[in-house]
């Protein structure tokens, strides 16, 4: 248990006999983190009487919606490069960056026996649409092309691309049947240590650049308390268990 994990229940406690304000921020969480941070945020408004109020999308169009004013104060992002682009255009707190979870890519149906252990479906061909997410706009639709480069199948694969403006829309491609097979965040469909319905095939990590996710204050939060209790309870022993429990590593 860390210190501040110990000062939860505490700080909890010294703010409702105090009075002290509660206060709410506004975060932007990249798609394939939408499972985890809801759970996070239940925990953050019990430990810390903070409610942290989320919006999802593809990285891509968070970050244009940042730059455009949209008044987000802390932002999750599915890379490191956009929270880095993000302080050296000094629309982050600098210093505040830091990775939060590692992401995994997974070939998904919502059918079992459909994916086999080595994802040797995607080399017979058998299937109509596959669905990633944009590789312009999301992290996890480039580590898709990468994957699929990394096979030499995209040429063949290419005509039956279904593209998502986010990893959240082409898994709803899959789950809804619009698609046989995408490549999706293990996330997305991974409980209790095990992909929980259909059949996957979590793709080596070797296969694509490391899916490595960092977290960054906004310049706009950079007074709200919530804001900075956020961060700090991201880095949590609860909140990392929770982090692993949806299929992210360290």
């Amino acid at each position: 248990m860390t210190p501040f994990t110990r000062l939860l229940p505490a700080l909890a406690l010294l703010a409702a006999v105090t009075g002290l304000r509660a206060e709410t921020v506004q975060v932007a969480v990249a798609a394939n983190f939408t499972a985890p941070m809801n759970a996070i945020a239940a925990s953050f408004a019990r430990d810390t009487g903070h409610q942290a109020r989320l919006a999802f999308g593809s990285t891509g169009k968070l970050y244009a919606q940042i730059r455009n004013g949209a008044p987000f104060e802390v932002f999750l992002a599915a890379d490191q490069e956009t929270p880095a682009r993000l302080e050296k255009d000094a629309a982050a707190v600098a210093g505040s960056r830091f990775t939060y979870a590692t992401g995994q890519l997974v070939l998904w149906s919502p059918r079992a026996g459909v994916v086999d252990s080595q994802g040797e479906v995607l080399r017979r061909n058998e299937f109509r649409h596959l669905a990633i997410a944009a590789p312009k706009l999301a992290p996890y639709g480039a580590a898709a092309v990468e994957t699929l480069n990394r096979l030499g199948l995209m040429q063949r694969v290419a005509p039956k691309l279904v593209l998502g403006e986010s990893i959240g829309q082409a898994f709803s491609f899959v789950a809804s049947g619009n698609a046989q097979l995408g490549l999706v965040a293990l996330s997305q469909v991974y409980e209790d240590g095990r992909i929980k319905t259909g059949s996957g095939w979590v793709v080596p990590a070797r296969w694509h650049e490391p899916l490595r996710q960092d977290a960054v204050q906004l310049v706009r939060g950079q007074a709200n308390p919530a804001a900075a209790a956020l961060m700090d309870y991201l880095k949590t022993d609860k909140a990392r268990a929770i982090i692993r429990a949806h299929g992210y590593g360290d």
